[in-house]
C-alpha cells in the first residue's frame, strides 16, 4: 500500500469516527432543533479555517458543489427524518456508501469497477442495514420521506466525488462550505422551527460537535478523498452506522447484540476486500 493510500485510509477512519460520535450527541441535544443545531455547528466547525480565508476564494460552481454537499444534504436528511420512520429513513440515507461505489466510474474519468467491488459495497450495505435495524420489524407503510432520504444520500455520494471533477482547492475551503451552510441552516431555522433558549450544557455539547463531527470530519473527508481511491473509501465508510451504533448503546448502558456483532464480522470483511481489490 503506498503512502498516499495509507492517508488516505487514516484521514477516511478519522472522519468515520468523529461521525460516529453524531448519534449520541445528537441523543443528548434532542430538545434542541436539528437546523440550528446544524447552523450553529457547522458555523463552528468552519472557525479554524478562519486564519486561512484567502484561500476561499474559488468559481461559484465550487461553492455551489459545497453548498450542494454540507447544507442541501443536511437539509433533505431533517426532511427525510420529519415524514419518514427514522429507523427506516436512517436506512435509506445509508446507501450513500454505496453510491460512491457505483457513481466512481460514473463521475470519475480513469475509474471501474471490479467485481469485488461490489461484492465488498453489498456485504457493507448489509452490514449497515443489520446495524441500523437491529433486528426490529420495519414499517411496510410508503412514505415520501423516503424520497429525500435518498435524495440526501445522492447528494452526499455525488459531493464527495465531484470534488475530484472540479478545479483543485485548498481543504481549508471546506471552512467556507461549512460557513455559508451554517448561515443558510439558521435561515432555516427562523423560517421553518420554534425559538428555544439554550441551556450551557447545550452550548458546551454544540461547540464539541461543530469542532468534531460537523467541523473536523469534513476536512478529513476532504482530505482522504483528494488523496485516496474513493471506491474503497465508500466501502470503509459503512464503518460509521456500525460504529454509531456501538457507541449509541455503550454510552446508553445497552448490551451489545448479535446483530451488532454480525454488522461488524459484514462490515469489516467488507472493508478488507475493499482495500484488497485493485484498478
Amino acid at each position: 500500500m503506498s503512502a498516499s493510500s495509507r492517508l488516505s485510509h487514516l484521514c477516511a477512519l478519522g472522519a468515520i469516527g468523529l461521525w460516529a460520535s453524531l448519534a449520541t450527541l445528537g441523543v443528548s441535544l434532542s430538545a434542541v432543533p436539528p437546523f440550528l443545531l446544524t447552523g450553529l455547528s457547522l458555523l463552528i466547525g468552519s472557525v479554524p479555517a478562519w486564519p486561512r480565508w484567502r484561500e476561499w476564494r474559488v468559481p461559484p460552481g465550487t461553492l455551489a458543489l459545497g453548498l450542494w454537499g454540507l447544507f442541501g444534504y443536511h437539509f433533505l436528511l431533517f426532511i427525510a427524518l420529519r415524514h419518514a420512520p427514522p429507523v427506516e429513513a436512517n436506512l435509506v440515507n445509508y446507501l450513500w456508501p454505496l453510491l460512491i461505489v457505483v457513481l466512481s466510474p460514473l463521475l470519475l474519468p480513469g475509474m471501474r469497477l471490479r467485481p469485488l467491488h461490489l461484492v465488498a459495497a453489498g456485504a457493507g450495505f448489509a452490514g449497515a442495514a443489520l446495524a441500523i435495524v437491529g433486528g426490529r420489524s420495519l414499517s411496510g407503510d410508503w412514505s415520501w420521506g423516503y424520497l429525500a432520504a435518498l435524495g440526501a444520500a445522492f447528494m452526499w455520494a455525488s459531493y464527495s466525488l465531484m470534488t475530484k471533477r472540479v478545479a483543485a482547492f485548498p481543504t481549508s475551503v471546506i471552512g467556507l462550505f461549512g460557513l455559508v451552510s451554517g448561515l443558510l441552516s439558521l435561515l432555516c431555522h427562523l423560517l421553518l422551527e420554534p425559538a428555544v433558549t439554550l441551556a450551557a450544557r447545550d452550548w458546551g455539547l454544540i461547540v464539541v460537535m461543530g469542532l468534531g463531527p460537523l467541523g473536523a470530519a469534513f476536512f478529513l473527508w476532504d482530505k482522504a478523498l483528494k488523496t485516496g481511491d474513493p471506491r474503497t473509501i465508500g466501502i470503509l465508510s459503512y464503518l460509521t452506522p456500525l460504529a454509531s451504533t456501538t457507541l449509541l448503546l455503550l454510552v446508553t448502558g445497552r448490551a451489545l447484540t448479535a446483530w451488532t456483532g454480525a454488522a461488524a464480522l459484514l462490515i469489516v470483511g467488507a472493508a478488507l476486500v475493499g482495500m484488497r481489490a485493485r484498478g
